[in-house]
């Protein structure tokens, strides 16, 4: 039986110490146990430059997960620095080429059954997605053999561009269709973030912090993602 959590319940005046108490009533987990069903949102940073605003976005998002469902557990994977080649003609995912770079490295938390959600972030460059997300999504073909394992999990995007309007729906959109091919959940955020998150490293600085409309894009992204992953868990509508 499912069962239904109010979204006064989950984001009342108390904040986070409130929405963590609604949850555990309604699941049976109490403050300070485990999680007998361990539930997981990755957030993967597609970004060359490992720490800077895209991940900081991602991180941003994560927490607002957190907050919407505190019995969730998120990671960040930071592919700053990582070595990932793009698809090659005619090979198989895990064989020849693919099985020699740092792909292989997050396989085993990307295949966890916990992992039930994701959110993916890139920076834009020339009004696309970084070539370090695009390799990302193309070896991200070996989660779908021998079963699609992202099938109807929710995945929201983020993009960091260098403008305020510099190509980050673009970017959104492009991710977006790759996720299509795993018949994932395409998930948007709240007003302002219906697509996804948009943040803008505002004067080149490496500060995400000070784009206050393009952080809280990443803050309700985030937040509709943990709604959604409970969702999924079985825990009923968020109203």
């Amino acid at each position: 039986m499912s069962k239904n959590i109010t979204r006064r319940e989950l984001m009342g005046a108390a904040g986070i110490i409130a929405a963590g108490a609604a949850v555990s009533a309604a699941t049976g987990v109490q403050t300070g146990q485990s999680n007998p069903h361990k539930i997981k949102v990755l957030g993967v940073s597609c970004s060359p430059r490992p720490g800077k605003t895209t991940s900081q976005a991602v991180q941003i998002a994560l927490r607002s997960v957190e907050q919407a469902a505190p019995i969730v557990e998120t990671e960040l994977l930071d592919l700053g620095g990582m070595t990932i080649g793009g698809w090659i003609g005619g090979a198989k995912p895990g064989q020849g080429d693919f099985a020699k770079d740092d792909f292989q490295k997050l396989l085993p938390k990307l295949k966890d059954p916990a992992v039930m959600g994701l959110i993916i972030g890139s920076p834009v460059y020339f009004r696309a997605m970084s070539a370090l997300c695009k390799a990302f999504l193309e070896q991200c073909a070996a989660l779908r053999t021998p079963k699609l394992m992202l099938a109807d999990k929710p995945v929201g995007v983020l993009a960091v561009g260098a403008h305020r309007n510099g190509g980050q729906e673009l970017v959104i959109q492009q991710i977006q269709t790759a996720m299509l091919c795993h018949e994932a959940f395409i998930v948007g955020g709240k007003p302002s973030a219906h697509q996804g998150a948009t943040l803008w490293n505002a004067g080149g600085g490496d500060d995400i912090t000070k784009d206050d409309f393009g952080v809280n894009t990443a803050k309700l992204l985030g937040a509709r993602i943990g709604e959604a992953v409970m969702k999924l868990a079985g825990y009923g509508n968020i109203k």
